[in-house]
């Protein structure tokens, strides 16, 4: 009797023992799976949940375009697009129009004209898939033929919306020119028409200057942000089917801000910039959560979450605002015209913020590049400035910074990139020279820097 009970012990011992590794190697894996996942993947405009940040990268600080060293690959990319590349796992997706006429010319540069490029010929409008590893083309399909719904600004292009992927489908936006889904052999789900989109100067709306707002994708839904001259709408949709979940219309004028999801204490919202109407809506049903008004008057960047706090800026007009607001704000939050914070604005400045780039918050500091080369430096938790310089030789900054190990990595229009030291001092590491110009936002998968040029897609690395 004895032995049976001594034996049942050291099985249900042994068992205990072989739960407890099995748990502990489910634990182990979950996280391995998590750190490759933000390693690998880079699904949306400036990556997981727009930080544009990759600290798992080990990104070279130099690289030489003519004799190609930490050039691992450089694809031709046809047409005109100023999408930023999207990863997950080996594939890689850009989006591009081709013109018929072969007009795929762009105007860069400081300048402050409101021109509309005159190029009306027949476009072709393609997602592009690549092997992130060699940039081999796998697979390049055609969403639309046509002529363009709507004119482009002089630096702008009928591609400018980033496309999104959660690793089953990839979405890419167009515009007027549409809305398609594929899944990731390339084959068409669903497409969506919404009519005309003129996203153009409130002041001169004879004037067109293109779409850019990218589509987000969170849990099976995908998440769009329409502000036009038009019906402007906030709307989220089943990924799968394309079948609306819920669309809200927003008082607001042109923008090109993508929105950004925030989970906070249990609840999701979007987050979206605007000149009207910044706010926060309720992720399951649409609802407004809070808004506020005092933005520039033709948003660009978009929101970025971090340390606990929603930043948001924007400049155009006669404001250039920063805030950092709380993620429980509730109601109208707008700030007295004497004021710099309140009961949900931990901190703001009124003017210096950036147009175009989307501002990087970096280990508790929020780096605002202008497109004159600015920087601006300030402490994320209260705002207080930390320095002002300015890159030289910058001509035009248009696409949004991206950080890995203490390095900031900015591109000029004129195609050189920049590597800053990250921190508290003004410091230029490195100068890169890609003689083309760049006006998207690079992508950051394992330790390669993938970056678009006006005619090539490009991986660093060594």
């Amino acid at each position: 009797m004895k032995n049976s009970k001594e034996s049942s012990f050291l099985i249900v011992k042994m068992v205990n023992r072989i739960f407890l590794w099995s748990f502990l190697f489910f634990i182990f894996n979950s996280c391995s799976n998590k750190n490759q996942s933000a390693a690998f993947n880079w699904p949306q405009f400036r990556g997981s949940h727009a930080l544009g940040i990759s600290d798992e990268a080990n990104l070279p600080l130099t690289w030489n375009n003519e004799t190609g060293e930490n050039i691992r690959w450089k694809t031709e990319i046809p047409g005109l697009g100023h999408s930023s590349p999207i990863v997950w796992g080996n594939r890689l997706f850009v989006t591009t129009a081709i013109s018929s006429k072969g007009k795929n010319e762009v105007k860069v540069g400081l300048y402050g004209n409101i021109d509309s490029d005159e190029d009306q010929s027949e476009h072709e409008f393609r997602i592009i898939c690549l092997d992130k590893r060699d940039g081999k083309i796998l697979w390049d399909q055609l969403a639309k033929k046509g002529i363009p719904g709507t004119k482009r600004h002089t630096k702008a292009s009928f591609a400018n919306s980033t496309p999104a992927t959660n690793g089953k489908f990839v979405v890419a936006f167009f515009g007027s020119d549409g809305l398609y889904c594929y899944d990731m052999e390339g084959h068409l789900q669903w497409s969506k028409n919404f009519g005309r989109m003129n996203a153009g100067p409130y002041t001169d709306p004879e004037f067109e200057w293109g779409f850019a707002n990218s589509p987000v994708i969170e849990e099976d839904k995908l998440v769009i942000q329409s502000d036009f001259l038009g019906d402007s709408f906030l709307a989220v949709y089943n990924l799968a089917t394309g079948a609306e979940t819920w669309l809200t219309h927003r008082d607001e004028i042109s923008n090109w801000c993508t929105p950004t999801i925030v989970n906070y204490q249990g609840q999701k919202q979007i987050i979206v910039n605007g000149y009207q109407h910044i706010g926060g809506y309720d992720f399951k049903t649409g609802k407004e959560i809070w808004k506020m008004h005092g933005g520039g008057d033709a948003p660009v960047p978009t929101p970025v979450f971090a340390n606990k706090l929603i930043y948001i800026h924007s400049a155009h007009g006669k404001l250039s605002p920063i805030y950092a607001i709380r993620p429980n704000a509730k109601g109208d939050i707008t700030l007295q015209s004497d004021s710099t914070s309140n009961e949900y604005i931990v901190w703001s400045i009124k003017r210096g913020a950036a147009y175009m780039p989307t501002n990087l918050v970096y280990q508790n500091r929020v780096y605002n590049m202008r497109m004159n080369g600015q920087l601006s430096v300030f402490d994320a938790l209260s705002g207080e400035k930390i320095y002002r310089e300015s890159i030289p030789e910058a001509r035009g900054i248009t696409a949004s910074g991206v950080a890995a190990n203490n390095r900031l990595y900015y591109s000029t229009e004129q195609g050189t990139v920049f590597v800053l030291k990250a921190g508290d001092q003004f410091e230029v590491l490195a100068q890169n020279h890609l003689d083309d110009v760049i006006m998207a936002t690079p992508a950051i998968s394992e330790n390669s820097l993938y970056i678009r040029t006006q005619h090539h897609l490009i991986a660093v690395g060594e």
